[in-house]
């Protein structure tokens, strides 16, 4: 927009307007607070994916070092209802914490049957980040368990469930 000076006869232009209207900047929000809503969640079930598979190693690993220490003393501990791989001159992982301290997860094993042969069964529990809430087993016979899944009671379910309720 131009305006004519009386005194000179020059025109001079108006300062144009800058900047966004509010309803501008309401739409702007409103897209943003959509977009989060749907990223957000997305990202920390991605992010607990991640932490998860850490039970699977441990437990897979704690499973193996116990059929040796079967192989090797013929039982998995020597109190039904005690500790695994608690006999005599027992090696030194039968704390169950390995070496490097896991970041998401603690493990337990509980002997479930007389100490000539029975069996055993490993646990992991969430302990930190977002695995807090899961709960994962496996026994003698390699039955892999998740009884509880993101905060939840599971059952019926004879898998180590990651990513919803499929196996």
């Amino acid at each position: 927009m131009t305006h004519l000076l009386a005194s000179t006869g020059r025109t001079e232009r108006a300062p144009s307007q800058r900047g966004f209207t509010l309803i501008e900047l309401m739409i702007t929000v409103a897209i943003v607070a959509i977009l989060a809503s749907i990223a957000l969640p997305s990202y920390r079930d991605y992010v607990r994916r991640g932490q998860v598979p850490q039970a699977f190693t441990y437990l897979s690993d704690y499973r193996i070092k116990l059929e040796q220490y079967f192989q090797d003393y013929k039982s998995y501990g020597t109190i039904n209802g005690g500790a695994c791989a608690n006999g005599t001159n027992a090696p030194p992982w039968n704390d169950f914490i390995p070496k490097v301290t896991p970041q998401y997860f603690t493990f337990t094993c509980i002997v479930t049957g007389p100490a000539t042969g029975g069996g055993y069964t490993l646990t992991a529990t969430g302990s930190s980040g977002m695995a807090i809430g899961h709960v994962y087993t496996v026994n003698e016979s390699n039955a892999q368990a998740t009884t509880q899944f993101k905060g939840a009671t599971v059952t019926g379910r004879n898998c180590w469930l990651l990513k919803g309720s499929e196996c």
